[in-house]
């Protein structure tokens, strides 16, 4: 059994910040085995992110907060307030913008390794292709 809390998880290498963007405390990584990370993401006040997570599928549930989901080249948008959840079962290009800040939890599969930030595409590369370096997660392990 594995047991974290989000304040354990703050300030180690899980606890992964892009300066003025967003903070994303991983609390599953690759390393636990689940076959899905989870994510405890804010997105700060005013940011907009154009994102496409190529080898990822991701799920997202809205806590607290404000912004607008644009997908299909902008054809699209849904409102994110607190109680909506979106899907990216097609890898969906997509910008994420914050009118307030964002809470989010997010799931990912395949997990992430619980380091990474964003490639250019504003993704994260395959598992496979990403070394490890992270150190063992600070957890409670049953």
């Amino acid at each position: 059994m594995i047991i974290r809390t989000l304040e354990e998880s703050r300030g180690t290498a899980f606890d992964v910040t892009t300066e003025g963007q967003w903070n994303s405390v991983r609390l599953l990584v690759a390393s636990d085995n689940m076959g899905f990370s989870f994510h405890v993401t804010t997105i700060f006040a005013g940011v907009s992110l154009p994102i496409h997570y190529e080898h990822h599928l991701e799920a997202v549930y809205c806590l607290s907060g404000a912004g607008t989901l644009s997908y299909d080249d902008g054809k699209q948008t849904q409102e994110l307030l607190p109680g909506t959840l979106y899907a990216l079962d097609q890898h969906d290009k997509h910008i994420l913008t914050a009118h307030e800040e964002l809470r989010l939890i997010c799931v990912f599969h395949p997990a992430i390794m619980g380091h990474e930030k964003h490639n250019t595409a504003g993704g994260y590369e395959p598992a496979q292709q990403t070394e490890d370096k992270s150190p063992p997660h600070p957890s409670t392990d049953s």
